[in-house]
């Protein structure tokens, strides 16, 4: 009889932290996927993660409202479609906001481990603080509707040759 491998076991051992290690998720290419996205950055500022999730949403809002809005056949579809992006951007801080005064409570300490899974010794993330997380929230108003200003520039003021208008 052949010994079986378990391939998917409990992270670091413990099966009582709750995630499982998997060949994709315990990858090095994944990890360091995942620690450059800007909400795990814990160097950079809650303000500059929040301009670069804001740009990259506003910037990619437009298309959908511009090619499926209820204007696309209008002369005026993208305008309409920029400014309902626009509109999306504010509704999407509006949330932020609302889970970041309902989640961190004015004045209180980081609620983020500083502690990695390894037993590294980390300082707290800021993000996870009132005053981080509406950081955060400004910065994405802020980039996101730089973003749809951007995405509307490049459609419809440089007026390039797109196949897909």
């Amino acid at each position: 009889m052949q010994p079986t491998y378990q391939v998917i076991q409990p992270l670091n051992g413990d099966p009582f932290i709750g995630g499982l290690e998997t060949p994709i998720t315990s990858s090095p290419l994944i990890a360091w996927y995942l620690s450059n996205l800007p909400a795990y950055r814990t160097a950079v500022s809650p303000l500059l993660r929040g301009i670069e999730v804001g740009l990259a949403h506003g910037y990619l809002l437009v298309g959908p409202f511009v090619i499926t809005g209820p204007l696309r056949n209008t002369p005026y579809h993208g305008q309409a479609g920029s400014l309902a992006a626009a509109g999306l951007v504010v509704i999407l801080t509006l949330c932020l906001s609302m889970y970041g005064v309902a989640s961190f409570p004015e004045g209180e300490p980081s609620t983020a481990p500083s502690l990695t899974l390894t037993g590294r010794k980390k300082e707290a993330d800021k993000l996870q603080t009132a005053e981080g997380w509406s950081q955060f929230s400004g910065g994405f108003f802020f980039g996101g509707i730089s973003g749809v200003l951007w995405a509307y520039f490049l459609l419809y003021v440089l007026d390039l040759p797109y196949f897909v208008k």
